[in-house]
């Protein structure tokens, strides 16, 4: 289900569905030559070289009411559906015309950062292999490239059962590696360039992958000849990433309706027209959304009309395994039952109020539960009678151990019939580490670790959890890094704050080694575990969303200040960050406390809250009425505009403020980050920095290549540290 999320992507194996499942045993670059001037207001021409002003955008008032309550909304023109308006491409550039010219005395430091941030990188490196069948398949990258290779080698004895010691041989001896697709090939052509599924089929001749070239997250689906690359079907279009082989010789994949809801499942046959596809399954509810899954056996695919999170299916032997949730049992509980009587169900892990199943993984021979508790994700192993005994309950169950206080742990690929499980894990101060997991005896063996170049070390920073105290007396996680030999922790150091809290997503506590730039300078690096997230359980989100939304945003508040009651930084030092329903959370806490922050960024931000969800043509709105409300009902309508931030923007002073979009975002569309940067500045009554991005060739997750993507990092933190002062050589100046 598409969300208005930021950079998440839903794991394989995460599933989330409502109501019904429906188990299918399936055998077998925009730009605009317009220079129209008439959208800027008087302001367009610089007054000085240094001192340029901002581009004004015209007013043209569009009333809107309802329930007795009038809006008017200057800066309605600016939503184009077409995304061609000359008006409104005009004021975009203008804008980033703006954010270059004001930035550009922070260049230098900028283009420094970037070399420093791509400096940790190692460049020409390989993902930890994944067996599949006769082969290891991998991803290579190459120096200077900014997309994958993907690759595979055979495995050198596909018939020796899987070791946690193996590995894939590259000596000289070894069979020659396989460059199945080469990416960096592919996105010559495009300024954005992504690659949403690679399936292989199981026979391990063909693979099916979907491409998006525009960032509006529409595909198309193409199959190439696993050996020499060479297309074997005509292309699939206007299709979701949303993809699985049913056979050696069909697909199934899943279409989206004109708001971009994905509505129908297809089965694809090779060699025959997608005009004759069969539907499976259509969706005609428009507050659900499909979703499809393979079964870790291959025998199953699910395709599930989803809508929270309700129940979800996986399937071993002669029985499916069942995780359900009701309002009674709001963490769930894990049931199975026969494929040929699923009335028979029996409880396998009852509900617990403490502790949320989060997902589970199925072998052969063991069932692997991914659980919250205090915030924490942990993992336990049970095993299972062998297929065809009676399956009554679950014994004992072992749990994972992990080093850090607070850490990060996600399911990884593992193959279904071997007694290793492959999982992903991090901190804080741990980079990115996949480990297989011996379950029958509990040795464990890291496969890879993320190369961090430019003298990285580990033991040289501090990671802690800490709780807030929330308004009504809720405790709020928060999870803290910095380095120890720095940071003094007398209310004088610079703090970055993240946010999130939407849609029961975990904001767990992960590594990333761009954010290294800012704690060798000196900074705390702090993530706010808020209500709306899922970090403490199912109630924890309930508690954050619909007529309770607002928690969201004073959890962040009382996180803030916690932070500076306990000499973490000041008011002067705390900035704060988020991303799409975090661009939500930035934009409210901006008009509750703008006091509180010395900088703020919104990334792709949700701000344009109420009139989005007024209007049921835009992507995602009707699915998402269950996260925020339907506002066409008086209570949600009224409660929604006291926090929506375009409808809150008020003349008070603001911090500096860094606002980013994506023209061709699907999820969060360009037009709402730019009317709150145009309200901002019409009311607002300071002199502080005012700046708005938009890639003008990309979607919600920003540019697609991987030194791109640190370009936006480099560029955030440049004007994050231009706010403190703390480019080496100037000052900041504040226009």
């Amino acid at each position: 289900m598409m969300m208005r999320r930021m950079h998440f992507v839903i794991n394989h194996h995460q599933r989330s569905v409502k109501s019904v499942v429906y188990a299918l045993l399936l055998s077998l670059s925009l730009s605009s030559n317009s220079n129209n001037a008439a959208v800027v207001r008087s302001t367009a021409t610089m007054t000085t070289q240094t001192q340029p002003q901002p581009p004004v955008a015209k007013k043209v008032p569009h009333k809107m009411e309802l329930f007795g309550d009038v809006r008017v909304d200057n800066y309605y023109w600016l939503r184009d559906d077409s995304r061609s308006n000359p008006d409104m491409l005009s004021y975009l550039k203008q804008e980033n015309a703006f954010t270059d010219s004001l930035m550009s005395d922070s260049k230098k430091f900028e283009d420094e950062l970037y070399a420093e941030i791509r400096g940790r990188i190692k460049e020409d490196d390989v993902s930890a292999p994944v067996r599949r069948g006769a082969y290891y398949y991998y991803q290579r990258t190459l120096e200077g490239k900014e997309y994958v290779q993907h690759c595979r080698r055979p495995v050198p004895n596909p018939n020796a059962p899987p070791s946690v010691h193996d590995t894939m041989p590259t000596d000289p001896n070894a069979e020659e590696e396989h460059i199945i697709l080469d990416e960096n090939v592919k996105a010559q052509s495009y300024d954005y360039y992504s690659i949403g599924a690679f399936k292989v089929s199981p026979n391990n001749k063909l693979v099916a992958y979907a491409e998006d070239t525009k960032g509006d997250e529409i595909y198309t689906v193409y199959v190439i000849d696993a050996e020499t690359g060479a297309t074997v079907d005509k292309s699939l279009v206007g299709v979701t990433a949303y993809l699985e082989w049913a056979s050696d010789a069909s697909l199934v994949y899943i279409t989206m309706d004109d708001i971009l809801r994905p509505h129908k499942a297809w089965l694809h046959k090779l060699g025959t027209q997608q005009s004759t596809d069969t539907c499976l399954y259509y969706e005609k509810d428009d507050t659900f959304s499909l979703d499809l899954q393979a079964s870790e056996s291959k025998k199953f695919l699910f395709v599930a009309s989803e809508n929270g999170i309700d129940t979800s299916v996986s399937h071993r032997g002669n029985h499916f395994f069942i995780q359900r949730r009701s309002d009674e049992f709001f963490n769930s509980e894990l049931i199975a039952c026969p494929l040929d009587n699923t009335n028979a169900t029996t409880l396998l892990l009852p509900h617990r109020e403490s502790v949320k199943i989060q997902d589970i993984q199925l072998f052969n021979d063991h069932l692997v539960v991914y659980e919250r508790e205090n915030g924490l994700p942990k993992v336990t192993i049970y095993g299972l009678p062998d297929v065809g005994e009676p399956l009554k309950s679950l014994q004992g169950g072992h749990l994972v151990e992990f080093i850090d206080p607070i850490y990060s742990v996600d399911p990884s690929e593992s193959q279904f019939n071997s007694s290793i499980l492959r999982f992903d894990y991090s901190s804080m101060k741990t980079p990115p580490s996949v480990y297989d997991y011996d379950m029958k005896t509990g040795v464990s063996v890291l496969k890879k670790i993320e190369t961090v170049l430019g003298g990285f070390d580990a033991s040289n920073y501090f990671i802690e959890r800490k709780w807030a105290n929330a308004p009504d007396g809720t405790q709020i996680p928060i999870s803290i890094v910095y380095r120890k030999d720095l940071v003094k922790l007398d209310g004088s150091d610079p703090l970055l704050l993240y946010g999130y809290g939407s849609y029961e997503i975990c904001i767990d506590p992960t590594f990333k080694a761009s954010r290294l730039s800012l704690l060798d300078r000196g900074f705390i690096y702090v993530i706010a575990h808020i209500r709306g997230g899922g970090e403490m359980g199912r109630q924890w989100y309930e508690n954050g969303k619909l007529l309770k939304k607002k928690n969201t945003f004073t959890d962040f508040i009382a996180c803030a200040e916690y932070l500076i009651e306990n000499k973490y930084c000041s008011k002067e030092k705390l900035c704060i960050n988020g991303r799409s329903a975090g661009g939500l959370l930035v934009g409210a806490v901006l008009n509750m406390r703008p006091d509180l922050f010395k900088a703020a960024v919104a990334g792709v931000p949700f701000v344009d809250v109420l009139t989005t969800m007024l209007d049921p043509t835009i992507p995602l709105t009707t699915s998402e009425w269950e996260e925020w409300g339907d506002p066409r009902k008086e209570e949600f309508y009224f409660y929604m505009k006291s926090y929506s931030p375009v409808d809150n923007v008020k003349a008070q002073n603001y911090p500096d403020i860094l606002v980013t979009a994506g023209l061709n975002d699907p999820r969060v569309m360009y037009s709402e980050p730019a009317k709150f940067v145009a309200k901002l500045r019409d009311l607002k009554t300071d002199d502080n920095l005012l700046l708005f991005k938009c890639e003008l060739g990309a979607g919600h997750f920003s540019k697609s290549g991987r030194f791109e993507k640190l370009q936006e990092d480099a560029f955030t933190y440049a004007f994050i540290m231009k706010s403190l002062n703390m480019i080496p050589g100037h000052g900041s100046e504040q226009n």
